[in-house]
């Protein structure tokens, strides 16, 4: 008979989150190297230039979940919205001005979501949601995920995320569903 598994997850910060670098891009790189992301090498290169230039914003935030003995098999990272933030000006349809407001506090962006196939399945990325947002002081949370990423869809929809628009959130990207999670709901 096998021992199930131990998975720890921890909260990390930026400085931290950069030490684990290589943990998170082999949980990227393994997550979204299937259809239909298909990443490619230079793809995940690209994510991880973009990871090292967020790091140092003390606002940073990460979830790193792995094995007893240390695997990677999950991560998650964001951070809250800045007033200059240009994720809105990314959806197709514009939302009402008020919903674009920013401050640095009332959105967290959620970046990265993602757990290695071998270890889906069994709550892992609930507990990375939830270990990344504890804590947080905002109103909602904001990410963007593929319409095909069908496990995902549901897996949001089940934490009360809501689809209010898509985008295509980088230049040549595909379109991505937007979803929010209103914090102020859930809490009460």
């Amino acid at each position: 008979m096998t021992r199930p598994v131990t998975i720890t997850v921890a909260r990390l910060d930026g400085p931290a989150a950069e030490q684990a670098e290589a943990d998170f891009t082999l949980v990227y790189a393994d997550a979204f190297a299937e259809p239909p992301h298909c990443e490619t090498a230079d793809d995940v290169a690209a994510a991880f230039r973009r990871f090292r230039s967020r790091t140092p914003n003390r606002t940073f935030r990460a979830a790193l979940a792995r094995t007893t003995d240390g695997t990677p098999v999950g991560m998650a990272y964001g951070w809250p919205l800045g007033p200059q933030t240009d994720w809105w000006d990314r959806l197709t349809q514009p939302v009402p001005d008020a919903m674009r407001r920013e401050d640095g506090h009332r959105t967290f962006g959620l970046l990265e979501l993602a757990v290695r196939l071998p270890w889906r399945g069994h709550g892992i990325a609930r507990r990375l949601h939830q270990t990344l947002l504890d804590g947080i002081d905002a109103e909602r949370v904001l990410l963007n995920v593929h319409p095909a990423s069908e496990a995902a869809q549901a897996a949001y929809r089940s934490w009360g995320y809501r689809k209010i628009g898509e985008a295509r959130p980088g230049v040549g990207a595909a379109l991505h569903d937007v979803l929010v999670l209103d914090l102020r709901r859930t809490a009460a």
